[in-house]
């Protein structure tokens, strides 16, 4: 129920952070805690000729994930693994994108974490963080009831470039909580 409430209530938020990145029509794409799996969903939408693999450590994630895109993956256009973001079980620059939707605040080591989706990055590939909270006042409200790290823009930055990304580039909703960052592998 919580992974359906979870596709739901932060549709709205991924979708604007979408808006701000243009993707390959041939793209492989790598979701990391894909969740309920409704992101998978809105990357093949914007990039229907893309393949997808969605990844989560929770096994109750990839089996939802695995239901909601049930038709996709019969066709062949998605596939669903479990795993961590610590020890991603792809091989070496096999992505040209990889996303992370409402899930860094729960990485256990940010910088080490950005360094292994580096590694599933093909040369040129970018990254695509997007959160709903950036650091502030509403943010450490959610730290006192849920254990996360919650990061500022130029932390997020700081920490991309630590782990070797270049090109770091970051939109702010309007509303002054939404962030979107992209990094791009040399």
């Amino acid at each position: 129920m919580m992974l359906k409430m979870m596709n739901f209530m932060h549709n709205k938020n991924a979708m604007w952070c979408l808006s701000n990145i243009e993707i390959e029509k041939t793209s492989h794409i790598l979701e990391i805690g894909c969740g309920g799996g409704k992101n998978i969903s809105n990357l093949l939408k914007k990039a229907p000729h893309a393949k997808v693999y969605g990844v989560d450590y929770s096994e109750t994630s990839v089996e939802n994930s695995r239901k909601f895109n049930r038709k996709a993956i019969a066709a062949g256009k998605v596939d669903v693994v479990h795993g961590t973001v610590s020890s991603i079980p792809f091989e070496n620059e096999k992505f040209d994108l990889a996303t992370a939707f409402e899930t860094i605040y729960f990485w256990p080591d940010l910088v080490n974490d950005f360094k292994e989706v580096k590694r599933v990055l093909k040369s040129g590939g970018k990254f695509f963080i997007c959160n709903e909270l950036s650091k502030g006042e509403e943010a450490e409200k959610w730290t006192n009831i849920i254990d996360m790290t919650i990061y500022s823009k130029k932390q997020l930055n700081d920490a991309l470039i630590k782990a070797g990304f270049s090109d770091v580039v970051s939109h702010e909703h309007e509303n002054g909580k939404w962030l979107c960052v992209i990094a791009q592998k040399a």
